[in-house]
C-alpha cells in the first residue's frame, strides 16, 4: 500500500511515514478466568519523525469503526500539529475492526463477539499507551488523545476513565449525548434535511415529492417502473424491497451531508467537493466511479441497528453489534420534521432486531451510566469540536461547560472537518 501521499484539498500533501506494527493485546481485561492470559494482535501505526524524543508529547488517535489506515490518511491536522509540537504520533486500531480481529474469521460469531465493548476498547488503549511509553523511554511524556465521531467519543471516555494516563482530549464530531439516549430521536434526519434545505429551499419539497412518487408506484405495484427509474438490477416485488430501497436512498443523503467537504475526498467512499450541491444523489454515493451498470439494493446497503448506516463488510458487523449493545441510535425519519419517508426505529424495534440478529438485549442508559452522559462539569481538558453542517453535531456538546471543557463550532464544517 502506497501511503506516502494523500490528497487533501487541491494539492497532494506529504503524510508521515507511518510504521505498521502489532501490539500483543489482552483478550479480556475484566475477567481473569474467562480467557486466562489470552492475547491477540492489535494493529497500530506509529511515526517518530516529528518527535522531540523523550520530551515531546504523544498524540494518540483512538481508532474507531474501521481500518486504521483510513483514519490516519484523513487526519492531517494531527500530524501537522505534531510537527509544531514535536510529538510522537500513534494511531491505534479498534478491536474487531480492520485487521485487529481477536479471533480471526471467528470474531463475529457468538459468543466470540461478546468481547467487543467500549470498555474493552478503552482498556486496550490504556494498556497500549502505558506499555509503549515504557518501550520508548517516554514515561514522562504527556498523552493527548484525538478522535473523530465514535473515535471522538472514545477520546472523551479515555479522559474520563483514565485521567492518570491521558492529559487531554480533542473530540471531533463526537455525539456523546445522542448515542447515550439523550436528546431527540428526530434530530439526526432533521439536520440532514436542513443541510439540503439551507443550500436550496426547494430541495426539501423536491425530495419529499420524489419519495411520494416512489410510494405511489409501490402501492400500485408498478415495480417495473421503479426498477427502471432507479436503475435496479432486480425488479422489486415486495414491501420489504421498497423499504430497503427507501433506506438506501436515505443513506445516500446522509452520507452526502456528513461528508459535505469543500473539496473532493476519498474517505468513506469517493465524494466530489460539496456533494450536497450535486443532483445525482444515489450515483455520487453508490457509483462514484461510473462503472456500476445497475444497483443491487441488498448488496450496496445493509440495514442494521444504526439507522444512519453501518457500512459494508466485516466492519459493518462489528458496528451493528455495538449498536445492539451499548451505543443507542434509535433515530427516526417521519416526513414531518424531515424530508424522508416515515421510517421509525424505536427501542422496541431495536430489541427485536438485536435479539434476533445477535441474541442480545440492548441496555438503554448504559453509556450514560458509564460515561456521565451530560453531567460533565467535573471533567477537564477536553475540546469538543463540531461543524454546523454535520448532522451529528447537535448530538454532541455545542456549548462550553467550563474553562477546560471547550466547545468549538466550525462554520461550514462537515463531519470532523477539523481533523482533516
Amino acid at each position: 500500500m502506497n501511503c506516502s501521499f494523500q490528497a487533501l484539498g487541491k494539492h497532494a500533501e506529504p503524510v508521515p511515514h507511518f510504521k505498521e506494527k502489532y501490539f500483543s493485546q489482552i483478550l479480556d481485561h475484566f475477567n481473569f478466568n474467562n480467557m486466562g492470559n489470552g492475547t491477540f494482535n492489535q494493529r497500530y501505526l506509529i511515526t517518530d519523525e516529528f518527535w522531540d524524543r523523550g520530551v515531546g508529547p504523544i498524540f494518540f488517535y483512538t481508532g474507531n469503526e474501521g481500518d486504521i489506515w483510513e483514519f490516519a490518511l484523513n487526519s492531517g491536522f494531527i500530524w501537522e500539529t505534531a510537527g509544531l509540537q514535536g510529538a510522537l504520533v500513534i494511531f491505534a486500531e479498534h478491536r474487531y475492526y480492520g485487521k485487529s480481529l481477536p479471533f480471526g474469521e471467528k470474531s463475529f460469531r457468538i459468543p466470540e463477539i461478546g468481547l467487543l465493548t467500549v470498555e474493552q476498547a478503552l482498556a486496550d488503549y490504556a494498556v497500549m499507551i502505558t506499555e509503549l511509553k515504557k518501550q520508548l523511554d517516554a514515561t514522562e511524556c504527556p498523552v493527548i488523545v484525538f478522535g473523530g465521531s465514535y473515535g471522538g467519543m472514545l477520546s472523551v471516555y479515555m479522559r474520563l476513565r483514565y485521567p492518570n494516563i491521558v492529559a487531554g482530549a480533542l473530540a471531533a464530531s463526537a455525539p456523546i449525548l445522542s448515542t447515550a439516549g439523550l436528546g431527540d430521536s428526530r434530530q439526526f434526519f432533521r439536520d440532514v434535511t436542513a443541510d439540503f434545505e439551507n443550500y436550496n429551499p426547494s430541495c426539501r419539497d423536491a425530495v419529499q415529492e420524489a419519495f411520494q412518487q416512489l410510494e405511489n408506484l409501490a402501492q400500485h405495484e408498478d415495480y417495473g417502473h421503479i426498477r427502471s427509474a432507479f436503475t435496479l438490477c432486480k425488479t422489486p416485488g415486495s414491501s420489504q424491497d421498497i423499504h430497503q430501497l427507501k433506506g438506501l436512498l436515505r443513506n445516500a443523503f446522509t452520507l452526502m451531508a456528513m461528508l459535505d467537504y469543500p473539496y473532493s475526498t476519498h474517505f468513506m467512499g469517493n465524494m466530489p467537493a460539496n456533494p450536497v450541491k450535486h443532483d445525482l444523489i444515489p450515483g455520487i454515493v453508490y457509483n462514484s466511479t461510473g462503472d456500476v451498470q445497475c444497483y443491487d439494493i441488498y448488496t450496496i446497503y445493509v440495514e442494521c441497528a444504526d439507522p444512519t448506516g453501518c457500512g459494508l463488510g466485516s466492519d459493518s458487523l462489528a458496528w451493528d453489534y455495538q449498536a445492539c449493545t451499548e451505543i443507542e441510535m434509535c433515530f427516526e425519519s417521519n416526513n414531518v420534521t424531515d424530508m424522508f419517508p416515515p421510517m421509525p426505529f424505536t427501542e422496541q424495534d431495536r430489541v427485536q432486531y438485536c435479539t434476533r440478529k445477535w441474541g442480545v438485549v440492548p441496555r438503554p442508559g448504559w453509556l450514560k451510566t458509564q460515561f456521565w452522559g451530560d453531567a460533565l462539569s467535573t471533567a477537564s481538558n477536553i475540546i469538543f469540536s463540531n461543524g454546523d453542517l454535520d448532522p451529528w453535531a447537535n448530538g454532541g456538546v455545542r456549548k462550553s461547560i467550563s474553562s477546560s471543557l471547550i466547545a468549538v463550532n466550525i462554520p461550514e464544517g462537515a463531519h470532523h472537518l477539523d481533523l482533516r
